[in-house]
């Protein structure tokens, strides 16, 4: 029988203590009132889980688009948690750590998960470097990549790390490979309550897969962009149609290209940014961008914008050009250096608006 969004499994621990629906709501309402505010995050997200509404408000991050708030049915995301459970094999009495902030659906999930399937959860505040008990074995637990970044030499005593929010970059992926847990990016969204598809990363711990594989009861299509549409009716009722470009190997595995809004045209030819910024990442240390600017000539072209940069712009376009693995029409004809990029609450770089404050200055 499928669990509902009402019932909190018998195994369900929060930092090593057992609670009931009742119990619960006592503890939402005592941190709303004396925690800290992340543990008031957590207040307010269980006051709004244990009523009686069949759906909750969420915000998505706001980093393809202004952020906007959202309705997600209840019963989507325990069908969601219990979709990643069978994915990685979660059994009641498993335990978890959730280090990410409650107030966006990443957080929320990992709550949704632990009181589903049962698991015995410890919450630790969410930071870029959260702190936890680093002997402790845990089974799951759920990280951006900049916490990965930060405390990679402190996870080995974690089994399976899911990483998402943003580009695992290829510093981070070189250390991955070193550590023995099993770590996999994600993919998915607010509207697809978290991730629809997983790709395992090589580590000491199992061998690295080029695509993303479907979570259950998920299924891929592409339209005439040769974007993404999820088929995931336990998630969301129609098809959701994305603005990522996929290579579609079947209708359960995908390799992301990059953003259909992003695709820059540069005298005919095709350009993906995240491709090129893959690339880069071997010789650029600091956070930088791809872009395309409006040219008489091309149409668009090419420039790299980099954030807070410690070479000049002539150096930054030596090493570049010295690049073996980048294309002649990858390389940027121009290159900006701005002090900040525009960013979400969360920490993710606000795209189209950092392009637009450099483009149209």
């Amino acid at each position: 029988m499928t669990p509902t969004f009402n019932k909190v499994h018998n195994r369900f621990k929060f930092n090593g203590i057992h609670f009931n629906h009742e119990d619960l709501n006592e503890v939402a309402y005592s941190v709303i009132k004396e925690g800290d505010p992340y543990e008031k995050e957590i207040g307010n997200f269980l006051i709004d889980w244990l009523n009686n509404d069949d759906y909750l408000v969420v915000m998505t991050s706001g980093s393809t688009g202004q952020p906007k708030k959202i309705k997600l049915q209840k019963q989507a995301m325990v069908n969601s948690a219990i979709a990643t459970g069978d994915f990685f094999g979660l059994q009641p009495g498993d335990k978890a750590l959730h280090c990410l902030p409650s107030h966006y659906i990443a957080g929320k999930m990992m709550l949704v998960r632990a009181m589903v399937l049962g698991l015995e959860i410890d919450f630790v505040e969410p930071s870029s470097k959260p702190i936890f008990n680093y002997e402790k074995h845990y089974d799951f637990c759920a990280m951006v990549p900049l916490q990965l970044k930060h405390t990679i030499d402190y996870v080995n005593n974690i089994k399976t790390i899911i990483v998402g929010g943003s580009m695992v970059t290829k510093p981070l992926l070189k250390k991955v490979k070193e550590a023995p847990s099993k770590f996999f990016e994600t993919y998915g969204m607010t509207e697809t309550v978290t991730h629809v598809a997983v790709r395992q990363l090589q580590s000491k711990a199992g061998d690295g897969e080029p695509y993303f594989k479907a979570l259950p009861n998920v299924e891929f299509t592409t339209d005439d962009r040769s974007c993404l549409i999820v088929h995931a009716p336990n998630l969301v009722k129609e098809p959701l149609v994305t603005n990522d470009i996929v290579d579609l190997q079947s209708k359960t595995n995908f390799k992301l290209l990059g953003r259909y809004d992003n695709v820059i045209n540069s005298g005919g030819v095709k350009l993906f940014p995240e491709q090129i910024e893959e690339k880069l990442q071997p010789i650029i240390n600091e956070r930088y961008i791809i872009a395309g600017e409006d040219d008489t000539d091309l149409g668009e072209k090419l420039v790299l914008i980099v954030e807070n940069s410690k070479e000049s712009t002539d150096h930054i376009l030596k090493n570049i050009k010295e690049l073996k693995t980048l294309d002649k029409f990858e390389i940027p004809k121009k290159i900006y250096v701005i002090d900040k990029f525009s960013e979400t609450t969360t920490g993710k770089i606000q795209r189209k608006k950092t392009i637009k404050a450099v483009l149209s200055s």
